[in-house]
């Protein structure tokens, strides 16, 4: 009896033991399943995106001739940090806060009070804490390109996104070391919009890339170029959101015209200084680049001069210096043409204390017109894969007006921009006074005009 109730047990166990086998076997099979389903799946997007054509990234050299076209991979993962929501459409202030942007030092009580009675008038108004008590030193440099797509950006990030290494031989800590650093932001922001039809280049830079800012040390930009536009009105309001949210306040366009038209001021050391700017370019009674208006998104243009005046004379009135940044001129061309010869004088005479120019994708001459001090071309910058000269300009600006003027010589090449020195340093500062025979340069680039 003890012997058959044993067997039983046992043969219980076995009977739940066949049961256990038989229903793992089978999860082991439906998961095996589902893992070479899933595997199937996965082979055939990937066949599926082997099969289409690798982004281009476009290389080319800005000299009127037809761009070269590599075929080289993109870089892939760009997160977009924009907002497309309804706040696009939505004017935001950009003098909410006082602007400090070392976090460092105490903002002076003079200084407060001009930024509170500016806030009160609806201006677009930032406090710089300078590294100099008295003066406060402003870098120029022309044209940026943040495209992946193109030659810059790719080379940029292919090379491990390290600024120290693009902005080399010392440059990125002079971008950095400004009180104020402006750039012309040659593109817009955005993941949205249309290529302008017809256009040979359309410029467009993920939303992400403005990261690249903040490493440079960019302080303010101007939209008032021929490629803020590219793909149309949705990513021109993008590019303000961008800008807006990185705190970098831009000039020169804007979602109305009133927007286009606004000044940004600068308070420090108990100066208040303006910039303004506008563009002349696209010569034409119906550019690609749309001009703002009362209703709808654009740049400021000034081919008439008319409204730029206006806004000049605005400036004057509420500030202490008025900085211009104007695009203008002819590409690929070292003169200057007729409508930069005929515009310098108005509005020097307008009230203008500084003329800064880009958009000719080379270096122009340094001039004084009516005793107003004018960069007629900055030049690229970091812009295309074309090796050639630029510069970074450094203007100290202190109750006196224009205590220092500084041409530092640059070079474009290898995707990476370089200060100079040696004999490059001083081939660049010869060829500048060869362009400039109205100011003197010395040997470290400071220049004297008049």
């Amino acid at each position: 009896m003890g012997k058959k109730r044993v067997r039983r047990k046992r043969s219980g166990i076995q009977r739940h033991l066949s049961v256990f086998m038989l229903s793992f076997s089978l999860v082991l099979l439906v998961g095996m399943a589902v893992m070479i389903g899933s595997w199937a799946v996965i082979k055939s997007r990937q066949a599926k995106q082997q099969n289409k054509e690798d982004p281009i990234v476009i290389d080319f050299v800005w000299d009127g001739k037809q761009a070269d076209v590599e075929q080289e991979p993109s870089q892939e993962g760009i997160q977009n940090t924009q907002q497309t929501s309804e706040q696009e459409t939505e004017p935001t202030q950009q003098t909410q806060d006082i602007h400090n942007p070392d976090g460092t030092g105490q903002i002076d009580a003079q200084d407060e009070q001009l930024y509170r009675e500016a806030v009160e008038r609806g201006e677009t108004v930032r406090l710089v804490n300078c590294a100099d008590e008295s003066s406060v030193t402003f870098a120029f440099a022309g044209d940026i390109l943040l495209d992946d797509k193109y030659a810059m950006m790719y080379s940029y990030k292919a090379r491990g996104s390290d600024a120290n290494d693009t902005f080399a031989g010392g440059l990125l800590e002079r971008m950095r070391s400004a009180d104020v650093f402006m750039i012309n932001n040659e593109f817009p922001f955005s993941e949205r919009g249309t290529p302008t039809e017809g256009k040979q280049f359309t410029f467009r830079a993920a939303p992400a890339n403005i990261e690249l800012y903040d490493k440079m040390g960019v302080d303010i930009v101007s939209l008032a170029n021929n490629h803020a536009y590219d793909h149309g009105e949705e990513a021109l309001l993008d590019t303000f959101a961008v800008l807006e949210n990185a705190d970098i306040p831009y000039v020169g366009a804007g979602r109305n015209l009133d927007e286009a038209k606004k000044p940004v001021y600068f308070i420090a050391n108990g100066m208040k200084i303006a910039v303004v700017s506008a563009t002349q370019i696209e010569r034409n009674s119906t550019p690609d680049t749309k001009e703002a208006t009362s209703t709808n998104a654009g740049v400021l243009r000034c081919m008439d001069p008319t409204t730029l005046l206006s806004v000049i004379a605005e400036a004057k009135q509420n500030s202490d210096f008025v900085i211009l940044y104007i695009h203008w001129g002819t590409e690929s061309h070292e003169e200057i043409d007729r409508y930069q010869e005929k515009q310098a004088p108005l509005y020097a005479q307008a009230g203008v204390d500084l003329i800064i120019g880009d958009h000719p994708h080379c270096l122009q001459k340094l001039d004084v017109v009516s005793g107003v001090p004018v960069v007629y071309s900055l030049g690229n910058f970091w812009f295309n894969s074309k090796t050639q000269d630029t510069c970074l300009v450094e203007v100290r600006i202190d109750q006196g007006g224009i205590a220092s003027f500084q041409f530092i010589p640059c070079r474009q090449e290898n995707k990476r921009t370089t200060q100079l020195d040696g004999a490059d340093k001083a081939s660049v500062i010869s060829y500048m006074r060869r362009l400039s025979p109205n100011v003197k340069i010395d040997d470290e680039g400071y220049v004297t005009f008049g």
